[in-house]
């Protein structure tokens, strides 16, 4: 008789399965070589423009700002400034904000248990993108860094848009699918909205909400990347201490998530609001920018696997990386023009979130 401990349930043999601490070292592993990519891709793009600056340089300019040791030539002065005044922030701004939009895209698909769901599901995107149409049209606000009332606006909105969701949710006990319909429905709503103010501005007004809806990290300000850094630090511990929580929402659904003893509306509640949050921010900043919280995930997927407690740190490194690569590629394509972060992150997710489709759908089959 065949023993069991050595056939499979249909009698051949039965491969072992990779011991959970070497699967551990090499998730931890790929997260150490993705912080490593993130250095290394943002001195890179510190080094990208028409400056002249090389990666020397740039060391030397980052190294004098540590030391509080600033350069004295007048040439070197102006290359500091360039540097740290203008592409320091740029590149702070796009790791911050890939990283942030990345972690909320998962976990919108992991609460909602939905890997088609992205930061915009809830019609975050939309309603920010009213608001700051609004403050354009009353203030006048530049786009990217510009005066108060332009992040204002788009904070508020998207704030709205979420308590309005998440109050649905909690008075109706909202299941995952209807949540995600509402959504649907906010943003088709505020996507109306705005294209009624596009319709009635003025071509100089119309042009300035344009360009805001494109995305961007041009004209990005220290109190940017402040703000940003101060709010990934505040809320990434809690995220990654519910990594367990989420995992059994995401993996085994509401009901035998509750039989387990997890506070499954609360804790949906909380962390879509921390979503949302991150959302809001990062769009009010840099204008709409998509596909980094739908596709990070989904490569962070394929390298470190669908464990949360590894996927949210991946997912982060992802979305900055994507974030950054899209914004040097936005300024070496037509330089010393500059295309838009937003327009180039499109381009570059569409075809790979399709190729992920598509392999998905292969494996399936």
């Amino acid at each position: 008789m065949t023993s069991s401990a050595g056939t499979g349930r249909a009698g051949g043999p039965r491969l072992a399965a990779p011991p959970r601490r070497d699967r551990y070292a090499f998730q931890n592993a790929a997260i150490a070589l993705g912080l490593a990519a993130v250095v290394f891709a943002a001195i890179t793009g510190v080094r990208v423009g028409n400056s002249g600056v090389g990666f020397s340089d740039v060391l030397q300019i980052l190294w004098s700002k540590l030391t509080s040791n600033p350069p004295t030539d007048r040439a070197q002065l102006q290359a500091h400034n360039i540097i740290w005044e203008l592409r320091v922030p740029r590149v702070a701004l796009a790791v911050l904000g890939g990283a942030a939009l990345a972690v909320a895209g998962v976990l919108f698909q992991g609460l909602l248990r939905n890997p088609l769901v992205s930061p915009y599901t809830l019609g975050i995107a939309p309603a920010a993108a009213f608001g700051a149409s609004i403050a354009i049209v009353l203030f006048g606000g530049s786009v990217h860094g510009g005066p108060a009332p332009l992040v204002v606006g788009a904070l508020f909105f998207a704030f709205l848009n979420t308590a309005l969701v998440l109050t649905l949710a909690s008075a109706r006990n909202l299941n995952p699918t209807t949540l995600i319909l509402v959504g649907i429905a906010l943003s088709q709503l505020f996507g109306a909205l705005t294209a009624c103010i596009q319709y009635f501005a003025e071509d100089e007004v119309l042009a300035a909400i344009v360009r805001w809806t494109w995305g961007s990290v041009n004209n990005s300000a220290w109190y940017q990347v402040l703000v940003l850094l101060a709010l990934v630090v505040a809320v990434f511990p809690y995220v990654r201490l519910r990594s367990g929580v989420i995992n059994a929402i995401a993996f085994a659904g509401d009901d035998p998530a509750k039989s387990l003893g997890v506070p499954v509306s609360r804790v949906r509640l909380e962390c879509i609001a921390i979503a949302a949050t991150l959302t809001a921010v990062t769009i009010a900043f840099t204008g709409i920018i998509g596909f980094v919280g739908l596709v990070a995930p989904h490569i962070a997927r394929l390298v470190v696997g669908a464990n949360h407690r590894f996927l949210i740190p991946f997912s982060a490194i992802t979305g900055a990386l994507l974030l950054i690569v899209a914004d040097s590629l936005g300024r070496l394509v037509i330089a010393p023009g500059v295309i838009p972060v937003g327009i180039i992150d499109a381009l570059v997710g569409a075809p790979i979130f399709l190729y992920l489709i598509i392999t998905r759908q292969k494996a399936v089959e």
